[in-house]
């Protein structure tokens, strides 16, 4: 009997807080064309977490941190389809060197910072579930779209 192991992307997605404020990104790609999420993006093999948030993070809007300043405070395991599961790592990054700026036009429509309290309503619901569990304090762990 063979077993059959999962393979989940690997995501990470970084909280760019200024205060009450949040850092987003609205997809200009085709999946959630036009909606808002944080800057994120896939580990590359042999990466560290931190160290593939960071570079995302820098390569999608220039904005650099240091990885090791990274606070882990949210992670998301998401099934996408009877398929594709991903694990979501959302990390705070609350300092940083630069001013953020659209680093990837083709794939990004737009960088916005929005207030904690008034967040966009068109958000992709998989990094919405990491950013509200991290805002409302509902524990580590959210378990998307298994149920």
């Amino acid at each position: 009997m063979s077993e059959l192991l999962a393979q989940p992307v690997i995501d990470t997605h970084v909280i760019v807080r200024d205060g009450d404020k949040i850092l987003l990104s609205q997809r200009g790609g085709p999946y959630g064309h036009g909606r808002w999420h944080m800057p994120s993006g896939k580990l590359d093999k042999g990466e560290a977490v931190t160290d593939g948030a960071a570079r995302e993070l820098a390569e999608e809007t220039g904005i650099d941190v240091d990885p090791a300043g990274l606070r882990l405070v949210q992670v998301v395991h998401f099934r996408q389809d009877a398929e594709v599961e991903r694990i979501g790592f959302f990390f705070e990054a609350t300092e940083w060197e630069g001013h953020p700026i659209n680093k990837e036009p083709e794939k990004c429509l737009a960088l916005q910072w929005f207030t904690v309290h008034e967040l966009p309503e068109d958000f992709i619901e998989y990094p919405a579930a990491g950013l509200h569990g991290y805002l409302n304090g509902s524990g580590p762990l959210d378990e998307h779209g298994w149920r």
